[in-house]
Protein backbone atom coordinates (compact mmCIF):
# COMPACT_ATOMS: atom_id res chain seq x y z
CA UNK A 1 0.00 0.00 0.00
CA UNK A 2 2.72 1.78 0.75
CA UNK A 3 3.94 2.59 -2.98
CA UNK A 4 0.37 3.76 -4.00
CA UNK A 5 0.43 6.36 -1.87
CA UNK A 6 2.19 10.14 -2.05
CA UNK A 7 3.40 10.64 1.37
CA UNK A 8 3.28 14.22 2.63
CA UNK A 9 5.71 15.36 5.57
CA UNK A 10 3.61 17.44 7.39
CA UNK A 11 6.36 19.75 7.94
CA UNK A 12 6.74 20.77 4.55
CA UNK A 13 3.20 21.82 4.28
CA UNK A 14 3.91 25.49 3.56
CA UNK A 15 6.41 24.62 0.64
CA UNK A 16 3.58 23.27 -1.41
CA UNK A 17 3.00 26.41 -3.84
CA UNK A 18 1.86 24.55 -7.31
CA UNK A 19 -1.30 25.38 -8.90
CA UNK A 20 -1.88 21.55 -7.76
CA UNK A 21 -1.10 19.63 -4.59
CA UNK A 22 -2.51 16.21 -4.20
CA UNK A 23 -3.84 15.35 -0.49
CA UNK A 24 -1.76 15.56 2.57
CA UNK A 25 -0.59 11.90 3.59
CA UNK A 26 0.75 11.95 7.36
CA UNK A 27 2.15 9.08 9.50
CA UNK A 28 -1.01 7.74 11.34
CA UNK A 29 0.00 8.41 14.97
CA UNK A 30 -0.35 5.06 17.73
CA UNK A 31 -3.12 5.04 19.49
CA UNK A 32 -3.60 7.61 22.31
CA UNK A 33 -2.15 10.61 20.02
CA UNK A 34 -4.83 12.08 17.86
CA UNK A 35 -3.30 15.19 16.07
CA UNK A 36 -2.05 15.29 12.55
CA UNK A 37 -0.38 18.36 10.48
CA UNK A 38 0.45 21.82 11.04
CA UNK A 39 -0.60 25.08 10.63
CA UNK A 40 0.91 27.26 7.66
CA UNK A 41 0.90 30.58 6.17
CA UNK A 42 1.33 31.55 2.51
CA UNK A 43 1.73 34.76 0.07
CA UNK A 44 -0.97 35.47 -1.75
CA UNK A 45 0.26 36.79 -5.40
CA UNK A 46 -1.85 39.32 -6.78
CA UNK A 47 -4.09 37.40 -9.16
CA UNK A 48 -4.64 34.83 -6.44
CA UNK A 49 -8.51 34.06 -4.37
CA UNK A 50 -8.74 32.31 -1.39
CA UNK A 51 -10.31 29.88 -3.39
CA UNK A 52 -7.39 29.23 -5.61
CA UNK A 53 -5.41 28.81 -2.64
CA UNK A 54 -7.91 26.72 -0.81
CA UNK A 55 -7.66 24.12 -3.49
CA UNK A 56 -4.16 25.15 -4.46
CA UNK A 57 -3.24 23.35 -0.09
CA UNK A 58 -6.16 20.61 -0.08
CA UNK A 59 -8.39 22.93 2.24
CA UNK A 60 -12.23 23.92 1.10
CA UNK A 61 -13.87 26.98 1.22
CA UNK A 62 -15.47 27.47 4.72
CA UNK A 63 -12.27 26.11 5.71
CA UNK A 64 -10.01 28.15 4.37
CA UNK A 65 -12.62 31.53 4.92
CA UNK A 66 -13.11 31.08 8.64
CA UNK A 67 -9.17 30.96 8.84
CA UNK A 68 -8.73 33.87 7.38
CA UNK A 69 -11.90 36.20 8.69
CA UNK A 70 -10.66 39.45 8.23
CA UNK A 71 -9.25 38.46 4.19
CA UNK A 72 -11.43 39.02 1.13
CA UNK A 73 -12.69 35.87 -0.41
CA UNK A 74 -12.15 37.11 -3.83
CA UNK A 75 -8.84 39.98 -3.79
CA UNK A 76 -6.73 38.85 -0.97
CA UNK A 77 -4.29 41.00 -2.15
CA UNK A 78 -0.59 40.40 -3.48
CA UNK A 79 1.45 40.22 -0.61
CA UNK A 80 -1.60 39.33 2.23
CA UNK A 81 -0.55 36.24 4.59
CA UNK A 82 -2.68 33.86 4.29
CA UNK A 83 -3.45 30.85 7.28
CA UNK A 84 -3.70 27.59 5.90
CA UNK A 85 -5.55 25.44 8.18
CA UNK A 86 -3.86 22.09 7.58
CA UNK A 87 -3.88 20.95 11.08
CA UNK A 88 -7.08 18.34 12.40
CA UNK A 89 -7.94 16.68 15.03
CA UNK A 90 -8.77 13.05 14.23
CA UNK A 91 -12.52 12.01 14.66
CA UNK A 92 -13.02 9.73 17.52
CA UNK A 93 -13.63 5.80 16.50
CA UNK A 94 -12.68 3.59 14.68
CA UNK A 95 -9.44 4.22 12.30
CA UNK A 96 -9.93 2.35 9.29
CA UNK A 97 -11.29 2.80 5.91
CA UNK A 98 -13.30 6.41 4.84
CA UNK A 99 -14.52 8.06 8.01
CA UNK A 100 -16.70 11.78 6.50
CA UNK A 101 -17.13 13.95 9.13
CA UNK A 102 -19.65 16.67 7.84
CA UNK A 103 -19.31 19.21 10.13
CA UNK A 104 -15.57 19.40 8.97
CA UNK A 105 -16.33 18.92 5.21
CA UNK A 106 -13.80 16.34 5.43
CA UNK A 107 -12.92 12.92 4.45
CA UNK A 108 -10.34 10.94 6.13
CA UNK A 109 -8.73 7.65 4.77
CA UNK A 110 -7.22 5.00 6.78
CA UNK A 111 -5.57 2.38 4.31
CA UNK A 112 -4.79 -0.82 5.60
CA UNK A 113 -1.22 -1.37 6.06
CA UNK A 114 1.00 -4.68 5.12
CA UNK A 115 3.09 -5.68 8.06
CA UNK A 116 6.04 -3.73 8.32
CA UNK A 117 5.07 -0.48 6.48
CA UNK A 118 3.69 2.46 8.79
CA UNK A 119 0.46 3.02 8.86
CA UNK A 120 -1.14 6.49 7.43
CA UNK A 121 -4.05 8.81 6.91
CA UNK A 122 -5.03 11.00 3.91
CA UNK A 123 -7.53 13.63 4.30
CA UNK A 124 -9.29 15.31 1.84
CA UNK A 125 -12.15 18.48 1.52
CA UNK A 126 -15.50 17.34 0.75
CA UNK A 127 -18.87 19.27 -0.43
CA UNK A 128 -22.10 17.72 2.14
CA UNK A 129 -26.31 17.82 1.15
CA UNK A 130 -27.27 21.01 1.60
CA UNK A 131 -29.96 21.64 4.39
CA UNK A 132 -33.12 20.40 2.24
CA UNK A 133 -30.76 17.28 1.20
CA UNK A 134 -29.00 16.46 4.13
CA UNK A 135 -26.28 13.68 3.54
CA UNK A 136 -27.63 11.20 6.33
CA UNK A 137 -25.39 9.50 8.62
CA UNK A 138 -24.47 5.68 9.55
CA UNK A 139 -21.89 3.13 8.77
CA UNK A 140 -21.69 1.57 5.42
CA UNK A 141 -19.44 0.65 2.32
CA UNK A 142 -18.05 1.57 -0.93
CA UNK A 143 -20.53 -1.05 -3.30
CA UNK A 144 -19.04 0.02 -6.84
CA UNK A 145 -16.84 2.29 -8.12
CA UNK A 146 -17.04 3.94 -11.92
CA UNK A 147 -15.11 5.93 -14.01
CA UNK A 148 -16.35 8.45 -16.29
CA UNK A 149 -20.35 7.70 -15.20
CA UNK A 150 -23.20 8.72 -16.47
CA UNK A 151 -25.76 10.38 -14.45
CA UNK A 152 -29.90 9.72 -13.97
CA UNK A 153 -30.99 12.72 -12.09
CA UNK A 154 -34.13 11.71 -9.77
CA UNK A 155 -37.18 13.71 -11.00
CA UNK A 156 -36.98 16.00 -7.99
CA UNK A 157 -34.05 17.35 -8.99
CA UNK A 158 -35.08 17.51 -12.73
CA UNK A 159 -38.21 19.49 -11.27
CA UNK A 160 -35.92 21.59 -9.71
CA UNK A 161 -34.08 22.53 -12.39
CA UNK A 162 -36.86 22.86 -14.90
CA UNK A 163 -38.49 25.72 -12.20
CA UNK A 164 -35.30 27.38 -12.59
CA UNK A 165 -35.38 27.77 -16.00
CA UNK A 166 -32.33 24.91 -16.19
CA UNK A 167 -33.79 21.73 -17.50
CA UNK A 168 -31.98 18.30 -17.71
CA UNK A 169 -32.11 15.84 -19.73
CA UNK A 170 -32.86 12.03 -18.46
CA UNK A 171 -29.57 11.10 -19.00
CA UNK A 172 -26.82 13.50 -18.56
CA UNK A 173 -23.39 11.25 -20.11
CA UNK A 174 -19.63 11.90 -19.25
CA UNK A 175 -18.08 15.14 -19.95
CA UNK A 176 -17.92 18.54 -18.85
CA UNK A 177 -21.94 18.94 -18.14
CA UNK A 178 -22.11 15.77 -15.85
CA UNK A 179 -21.48 16.88 -11.96
CA UNK A 180 -20.46 13.37 -11.16
CA UNK A 181 -17.04 14.25 -12.75
CA UNK A 182 -15.02 11.73 -13.93
CA UNK A 183 -14.92 9.33 -10.89
CA UNK A 184 -17.62 8.24 -8.50
CA UNK A 185 -17.77 5.57 -5.61
CA UNK A 186 -21.04 4.18 -4.65
CA UNK A 187 -22.50 3.83 -1.48
CA UNK A 188 -24.70 1.00 0.34
CA UNK A 189 -26.87 3.72 1.10
CA UNK A 190 -28.63 3.93 -1.68
CA UNK A 191 -28.61 6.58 -3.77
CA UNK A 192 -24.88 8.38 -2.32
CA UNK A 193 -22.46 8.88 -4.07
CA UNK A 194 -18.42 9.96 -3.56
CA UNK A 195 -17.65 11.22 -6.57
CA UNK A 196 -15.91 14.21 -8.44
CA UNK A 197 -17.51 17.52 -10.04
CA UNK A 198 -17.57 20.12 -12.71
CA UNK A 199 -18.09 22.86 -10.37
CA UNK A 200 -14.72 22.52 -7.61
CA UNK A 201 -15.43 25.85 -6.13
CA UNK A 202 -17.95 23.98 -4.35
CA UNK A 203 -15.68 21.87 -2.52
CA UNK A 204 -15.83 22.66 1.09
CA UNK A 205 -19.61 24.07 1.14
CA UNK A 206 -22.83 22.50 1.60
CA UNK A 207 -24.08 22.71 -1.82
CA UNK A 208 -24.77 18.89 -2.94
CA UNK A 209 -28.05 16.55 -2.85
CA UNK A 210 -26.71 14.53 -0.43
CA UNK A 211 -23.51 13.17 -1.92
CA UNK A 212 -20.41 13.65 -1.14
CA UNK A 213 -18.64 16.05 -3.40
CA UNK A 214 -14.42 16.57 -3.76
CA UNK A 215 -11.96 18.16 -6.07
CA UNK A 216 -11.60 16.18 -9.62
CA UNK A 217 -7.72 16.11 -8.70
CA UNK A 218 -8.65 14.23 -4.98
CA UNK A 219 -11.18 11.92 -5.97
CA UNK A 220 -8.56 10.82 -9.00
CA UNK A 221 -5.70 10.14 -6.28
CA UNK A 222 -8.77 8.26 -3.76
CA UNK A 223 -10.31 6.05 -6.34
CA UNK A 224 -7.73 3.52 -7.26
CA UNK A 225 -7.10 3.05 -3.35
CA UNK A 226 -10.13 2.39 -2.19
CA UNK A 227 -11.48 -1.24 -2.92
CA UNK A 228 -15.29 -2.14 -3.14
CA UNK A 229 -16.18 -3.53 0.46
CA UNK A 230 -14.22 -0.87 1.94
CA UNK A 231 -16.08 0.39 5.15
CA UNK A 232 -17.21 3.70 5.17
CA UNK A 233 -18.42 5.80 8.79
CA UNK A 234 -20.40 8.81 7.98
CA UNK A 235 -20.45 11.33 11.38
CA UNK A 236 -21.75 14.40 12.07
CA UNK A 237 -18.50 16.19 14.93
CA UNK A 238 -17.91 19.68 14.95
CA UNK A 239 -16.23 19.68 18.27
CA UNK A 240 -13.32 17.22 17.97
CA UNK A 241 -11.07 16.90 20.97
CA UNK A 242 -7.90 14.69 21.26
CA UNK A 243 -4.41 14.30 22.55
CA UNK A 244 -1.00 15.36 21.57
CA UNK A 245 1.75 14.35 23.95
CA UNK A 246 0.02 15.48 27.15
CA UNK A 247 -2.43 18.13 26.14
CA UNK A 248 -6.28 17.89 25.53
CA UNK A 249 -6.42 19.73 21.85
CA UNK A 250 -9.92 20.72 20.24
CA UNK A 251 -10.92 21.62 17.20
CA UNK A 252 -14.37 23.15 16.68
CA UNK A 253 -16.27 23.56 13.90
CA UNK A 254 -19.91 25.47 13.47
CA UNK A 255 -22.78 23.29 14.33
CA UNK A 256 -24.59 22.39 11.30
CA UNK A 257 -28.01 24.21 10.89
CA UNK A 258 -30.70 21.34 10.48
CA UNK A 259 -28.46 18.70 11.90
CA UNK A 260 -28.00 15.38 9.28
CA UNK A 261 -30.25 12.50 9.87
CA UNK A 262 -29.15 9.02 11.47
CA UNK A 263 -29.71 6.07 9.22
CA UNK A 264 -28.95 2.54 9.12
CA UNK A 265 -26.70 0.80 6.24
CA UNK A 266 -29.29 -0.33 3.10
CA UNK A 267 -26.73 -2.08 0.99
CA UNK A 268 -27.17 -1.38 -2.84
CA UNK A 269 -27.27 -4.21 -5.67
CA UNK A 270 -23.63 -5.56 -5.45
CA UNK A 271 -24.08 -6.91 -8.99
CA UNK A 272 -24.61 -3.63 -10.49
CA UNK A 273 -21.12 -2.01 -11.88
CA UNK A 274 -21.80 -0.54 -15.30
CA UNK A 275 -20.52 2.27 -16.23
CA UNK A 276 -23.94 4.35 -14.81
CA UNK A 277 -25.28 5.65 -11.78
CA UNK A 278 -28.73 6.05 -10.84
CA UNK A 279 -29.54 8.00 -7.56
CA UNK A 280 -33.29 8.22 -8.14
CA UNK A 281 -33.94 6.76 -4.65
CA UNK A 282 -32.31 9.94 -2.62
CA UNK A 283 -34.58 10.82 -0.10
CA UNK A 284 -34.03 13.74 1.91
CA UNK A 285 -36.74 13.34 4.28
CA UNK A 286 -35.24 9.46 4.91
CA UNK A 287 -33.97 8.28 8.18
CA UNK A 288 -34.54 9.96 12.04
CA UNK A 289 -34.13 13.33 12.72
CA UNK A 290 -30.93 14.32 14.94
CA UNK A 291 -31.41 15.68 17.76
CA UNK A 292 -30.42 19.38 18.15
CA UNK A 293 -27.28 20.09 20.29
CA UNK A 294 -25.70 22.94 21.73
CA UNK A 295 -21.54 23.05 21.20
CA UNK A 296 -20.65 22.48 24.73
CA UNK A 297 -22.71 19.14 24.80
CA UNK A 298 -20.64 18.16 21.75
CA UNK A 299 -17.72 18.97 24.07
CA UNK A 300 -18.64 17.00 26.55
CA UNK A 301 -19.34 13.98 24.66
CA UNK A 302 -16.03 14.33 22.74
CA UNK A 303 -14.31 15.31 26.29
CA UNK A 304 -15.58 11.81 27.75
CA UNK A 305 -14.66 9.75 24.88
CA UNK A 306 -11.05 11.60 24.74
CA UNK A 307 -10.76 10.89 28.95
CA UNK A 308 -12.40 7.41 28.64
CA UNK A 309 -8.93 5.29 29.15
CA UNK A 310 -6.70 8.76 30.34
CA UNK A 311 -7.89 11.38 32.73
CA UNK A 312 -7.73 14.56 31.96
CA UNK A 313 -8.80 18.03 32.94
CA UNK A 314 -9.97 20.87 30.56
CA UNK A 315 -9.57 24.99 30.98
CA UNK A 316 -13.48 25.98 30.12
CA UNK A 317 -12.77 29.30 29.74
CA UNK A 318 -10.61 28.66 27.14
CA UNK A 319 -12.88 25.80 25.49
CA UNK A 320 -15.94 28.23 25.67
CA UNK A 321 -13.60 31.26 23.56
CA UNK A 322 -12.58 28.44 20.96
CA UNK A 323 -16.51 27.32 20.70
CA UNK A 324 -17.25 30.83 20.20
CA UNK A 325 -14.64 31.23 17.60
CA UNK A 326 -15.18 28.19 15.73
CA UNK A 327 -12.58 28.76 12.80
CA UNK A 328 -11.77 24.89 12.92
CA UNK A 329 -8.17 25.86 13.84
CA UNK A 330 -7.06 23.44 16.36
CA UNK A 331 -6.21 25.01 20.18
CA UNK A 332 -4.82 23.39 23.26
CA UNK A 333 -7.38 23.70 25.65
CA UNK A 334 -6.06 20.84 27.97
CA UNK A 335 -3.89 18.34 29.67
CA UNK A 336 -3.47 15.40 31.30
CA UNK A 337 -4.59 14.49 35.22
CA UNK A 338 -2.40 13.14 37.34
CA UNK A 339 -3.02 9.56 37.94
CA UNK A 340 -3.05 7.81 41.36
CA UNK A 341 -1.90 4.34 40.50
CA UNK A 342 -3.61 2.63 43.58
CA UNK A 343 -6.86 4.20 43.20
CA UNK A 344 -8.53 3.67 40.25
CA UNK A 345 -11.65 5.34 41.08
CA UNK A 346 -9.36 8.62 41.06
CA UNK A 347 -10.24 8.36 37.44
CA UNK A 348 -13.29 9.39 37.62
CA UNK A 349 -14.18 12.77 39.10
CA UNK A 350 -12.35 14.91 36.80
CA UNK A 351 -14.28 13.56 33.75
CA UNK A 352 -17.77 13.97 35.39
CA UNK A 353 -16.73 17.39 36.93
CA UNK A 354 -16.02 18.48 33.59
CA UNK A 355 -19.06 16.97 31.93
CA UNK A 356 -20.91 18.20 34.68
CA UNK A 357 -19.76 22.00 33.98
CA UNK A 358 -20.16 21.69 30.41
CA UNK A 359 -24.06 20.55 30.57
CA UNK A 360 -24.58 23.38 32.79
CA UNK A 361 -23.36 26.12 30.55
Amino acid sequence: MRSRIARICPLATALLLSTSVTAATYDLPPEGEDVIGSISTVTAAFDDTLVDLARRHGVGYEDIVRANPDVNVWVPGEGTEVVIPTRYVLPAGSRRGVVLNLAEYRLYYFPETADGETPVVMTFPISIGRMDWETPLGTTRVVAKVVNPSWYPPQSIRDEHAADGRPLPRIVPPGPDNPLGGHAMRLGLPGYLIHGTNRPAGVGMRVTHGCLRMFPENIEELFPLVDVNTPVRIVNEPVKIGWSGDTLVMEVHPVLKSAPAQTVDEPADETSSGDSIDPDSIDPDAGDAAPEKGPLTYVTEQFIVATGARSGTLDWQLVENVVERADGMPVTVGKGAPVVADDADDLEPPIKNAATSAASQ
